[in-house]
């Protein structure tokens, strides 16, 4: 117990001035009143929409810009309305040619309708990936391997097609899947590769048999050119030799004179 006598007079009025300004009515509403409106005070950013529930019940979108909302009676839920990536974990999938395989992809979506979206799915994120995951695993496991390498837009769209069909009805637009990778065996992947280098020596040696042939085709009119003129037989055989001495290391002899050879075809 403290003594009253030892305490100033000025003291214990002090404190029981501040005692009565505290109590006092009017300005403990006034503090409520405050934290009451800066409570409810929201911001929402243009890219973003809000869905406004009152006691749980939907009661509307809510726009970009300064909002407000009733303190405990009214919640908010924040949607995004860009365009969303997901990424498409790796499945396994087994194609139409029985090749197993690893393929993932990513997916391109955009909120168009923010109610929608959040009354009609739990969470449409994880719901669009689920799906995702499900198509990929449809679409290429009906399909050749070949097919998947070579049309992966195809398959891209088709994926697509399969996933907008529910996310429709959730007020979501799926922009775009694409596949980003996909994993082979070992053993399938030195498969394809001996493919392809007997595919390129297949097409080495066709190129080469074309040659050839157009190559018999061209001596052969030459030859009837220079059947037709004796001179030109002379000139070809004086480059013949000329190539045959160019390298100065043979040396060509003529059993009788060349004039022998066109007195006898002259005959």
């Amino acid at each position: 117990m403290v003594d009253q006598k030892a305490v100033p007079s000025k003291v214990i009025n002090g404190l029981l001035t501040i005692k009565h300004e505290v109590m006092n009515p009017p300005l403990l509403f006034t503090v409520f009143l405050l934290v009451f409106l800066l409570s409810g005070i929201r911001i929402i950013f243009e890219y973003k929409r809000g869905i406004k529930f009152r006691f749980g019940k939907y009661v509307k979108t809510l726009q970009p810009g300064f909002r407000w909302i009733i303190p405990l009676v009214e919640t908010i839920q924040i949607v995004d309305i860009r365009v969303i990536t997901i990424n498409v974990v790796s499945q396994e999938v087994m194609t139409e040619d029985n090749v197993p395989c690893s393929i993932d992809g990513v997916v391109f979506f955009k909120v168009i309708d923010p109610e929608m979206a959040v009354l009609e799915v739990e969470e449409y994120k994880f719901a669009i990936t689920q799906l995702s995951q499900a198509a990929l695993r449809d679409v290429c496991g009906k399909v050749e391997l070949d097919t998947i390498l070579s049309k992966r837009e195809e398959m891209g769209k088709n994926i697509k097609n399969i996933v907008e069909i529910e996310t429709k009805e959730w007020g979501i637009e799926i922009i775009d899947v694409k596949i980003k990778d996909i994993q082979l065996p070992e053993n399938m992947k030195r498969m394809m590769a001996n493919q392809a280098e007997a595919e390129r020596s297949r097409r080495a040696r066709i190129i080469l048999a074309l040659a050839e042939e157009q190559a018999a085709g061209k001596l052969l009119e030459a030859g009837k050119l220079i059947d037709q003129s004796p001179s030109a037989i002379k000139l070809r055989l004086y480059q013949t030799l000329s190539n045959i001495a160019a390298e100065k290391n043979s040396t060509i002899l003529f059993p009788f004179p060349e004039e022998v050879l066109h007195r006898d075809s002259k005959k």
